[in-house]
């Protein structure tokens, strides 16, 4: 069954990685309209002449409205909220990058954690139907801000999930822990072919380091079947197969470009992989 048909739609960071493909996969399934919230102006023109696009040769109805904000613009936030009254409501926006979030602690604590206590709150007034978090696998156990923030992102989610069975209220919660995605903004896998191609050496932190990885739209389709099964509180876990070595991940661009890795076992290799040591957080 269809759940979005017919329901009005707003989703947060809607021009980033995961936002601007979960936009697209919404707009197929024909909602009465989506609202595109996003704060960079390129990333929303972006998303926007993708969603056109579809909108033309798929022959969709869906009404598309698009607000140049930011997620900790509270005010705003409401205004929009109250104008569309959104069904749903997917929250993808987030300061993300490890290092830059261990740099700007306050403004990402404000973006990640405080805008979700405040769509929460929104979202029950309102009477939304469903609130869903994208989460992050660094909210377990979390060593960096970036992760402390979704870690409390995601206790925010369990808070108001309560309030809703306690206060008999219609909207429920619950988030979707994500691994690393590739090809989004700041997936190593760009990074590794700009190094390639720009003649080496690829970097990486630590040879030792291991992370799941999973495909944009794998993530997205998993996001969309969450809202169909998850109840109230509730964490998903994707299932995201093995943990694979960012060593290996290297080694596979590299020879995807046609090129063999120069190390001590073969000097005469392509390109060198240089060890640069971890980062903050």
């Amino acid at each position: 069954k269809n759940k979005f048909k017919n329901s009005s739609i707003l989703i947060t960071g809607a021009g980033g990685s995961i936002g601007s493909e979960l936009s697209k996969e919404i707009l197929r399934l024909e909602p009465k309209n989506i609202i595109l919230v996003e704060n960079s102006e390129y990333n929303l023109y972006r998303v926007l002449d993708d969603l056109i696009y579809i909108k033309s040769e798929e022959n969709i109805n869906t009404l598309i409205s698009y607000h140049l904000i930011s997620v900790t613009d509270n005010e705003k936030i409401i205004e929009v909220c109250k104008n569309s009254r959104p069904n749903y409501i997917f929250h993808c926006s987030a300061y993300k990058h490890v290092p830059l979030v261990e740099k700007n602690i306050i403004v990402s604590v404000e973006n990640n954690f405080i805008s979700t206590i405040n769509l929460c709150k929104i979202a029950q007034k309102i009477g939304s139907s469903k609130l869903i978090l994208i989460s992050s696998d660094k909210a377990v156990r979390p060593s960096s801000i970036m992760g402390a923030t979704k870690r409390l992102s995601e206790l925010a989610i369990k808070y108001y999930a309560l309030k809703s069975i306690d206060n008999k209220l219609k909207t429920s919660f619950s988030a979707v822990r994500f691994a690393n995605v590739l090809n989004s903004s700041g997936s190593v896998v760009p990074l590794f072919a700009r190094q390639i191609q720009a003649g080496g050496p690829i970097t990486i932190t630590d040879k030792k380091v291991e992370r799941y990885f999973m495909t944009i739209l794998d993530a997205v389709k998993l996001v969309l079947e969450t809202t169909l099964i998850s109840k109230n509180g509730n964490i998903m876990l994707l299932k995201m197969g093995k943990q694979i070595k960012i060593l290996d991940v290297a080694k596979k661009i590299a020879n995807f470009y046609g090129l063999t890795i120069k190390d001590s076992k073969n000097l005469s290799g392509d390109i060198g992989i240089v060890e640069i040591g971890l980062r903050a957080g």
